[in-house]
């Protein structure tokens, strides 16, 4: 028996936090993982709400890290005793997105969430969030959902290396693929957003202009790379200043909201790419006229997963961390325990935090 974080109905306020859950023997081609840490992300409370849907009854959770315990007969990437990161959105290597380079769009694994449960307890099967449900203390996965690190690697790092930082990074140098000396704008200052902004750093941005209406973000902004700082009434205004009223080279959206979108589009410049992040709901729609979609000339990207291949992606993450070139520690504004997961969650609603990490030792 493991303790795990289940959700039993859309809408809960909280999670039934248990101690009789139990991960599924892993098959001949999966991985079983003794979750160390697991963050706590804006997509989590999405599960909760509805806007990213999964089959109930459902653990939560899908960035972690933690120590591989077991593994089927065909696996050969990994070994008991292997510290991993969890990959929520593994590559089948055989799909038409997958033999284009493009594993981040894989959908074989993400369409098995809704019909293959991870866990059991008393009351029967229990799926995991994203076919993993990183808010138990084990999980077993496709052999292709974990990837192997150096065991000098803090688990609490490693577990964001598994979400927040391939996202918000990933979205600077695999998506837009921003060039020194760019002008760059990031509407939505929290966890991912700050590692757009870190990431636009990395790149050489000249300008990163952090967009957030909620001021008491804007100092954290500044510590993790950002040069100028806005809120929503005074973007037009600062816009004019930096970039003479024409627009920045690069607009992230990282909320997650049409409007956002919108912000982010009226802040790009005749020409300059728009970047959607964040994960919006299915039924939060966002227009742009025909007449401006040409003649504006501005690119619309969406930027699933960072446009990450996390065997690839995560050594160079790991390697800008060493090089003190990416800040994680910092992005970590708690640790906490399993049993504080509720408490987590309401100050992940309130947005006091930047990200939560689980620390089940």
């Amino acid at each position: 028996m493991a303790r795990a974080a289940v959700m039993h109905a859309v809408g809960d306020k909280e999670l039934d936090l248990r101690d009789d859950v139990t991960a599924v023997d892993p098959g001949p081609d999966h991985v079983k993982v003794k979750i160390k840490a697991t963050g706590v992300c804006h997509s989590d409370l999405s599960v909760m709400t509805g806007v990213l849907p999964m089959p109930i009854p459902v653990v939560i959770g899908h960035e972690g890290a933690g120590v591989v315990t077991e593994v089927g007969d065909h696996v050969t990437n990994v070994q008991p005793g292997d510290h991993v990161v969890i990959n929520w959105s593994p590559d089948c290597g055989t799909c038409p997105e997958c033999l284009r380079g493009e594993p981040f769009l894989c959908m074989t694994f993400i369409g098995a969430t809704f019909t293959e449960p991870r866990f059991q307890n008393e009351a029967g099967p229990v799926f995991g969030m994203a076919g993993c449900g990183t808010w138990a203390e084990e999980v077993v996965v496709p052999f292709q959902g974990v990837v192997k690190i150096a065991e000098d690697v803090p688990f609490e790092y490693a577990a964001l290396l598994g979400c927040g930082i391939p996202t918000g990074v990933g979205a600077v140098i695999n998506t837009a693929r921003v060039r020194p000396g760019s002008k760059v704008a990031v509407v939505g200052a929290g966890g991912v957003g700050l590692s757009v902004i870190q990431g636009a750093k990395i790149a050489g941005a000249a300008t990163i202009l952090a967009i957030d209406p909620n001021e008491a973000k804007h100092p954290i902004a500044k510590q993790f790379g950002a040069t100028h700082t806005a809120t929503l009434e005074n973007l037009d205004e600062t816009k004019g200043l930096l970039t003479a009223g024409q627009g920045f080279d690069y607009a992230f959206e990282v909320v997650g909201k049409a409007a956002a979108i919108q912000t982010a589009w009226a802040a790009t410049r005749r020409g300059g790419d728009v970047i959607v992040v964040g994960a919006g709901a299915a039924d939060d729609n966002w227009q742009q006229s025909a007449f401006s979609l040409l003649f504006e000339g501005k690119s619309l990207k969406a930027s699933l997963y960072g446009g990450c291949d996390l065997k690839r992606d995560i050594p160079l993450f790991v390697d800008l961390w060493r090089a003190g070139k990416l800040d994680i520690d910092s992005l970590i504004t708690r640790r906490i325990r399993f049993e504080d997961l509720n408490d987590a969650v309401q100050a992940l609603n309130s947005g006091d935090v930047i990200r939560q990490v689980v620390l089940f030792d």
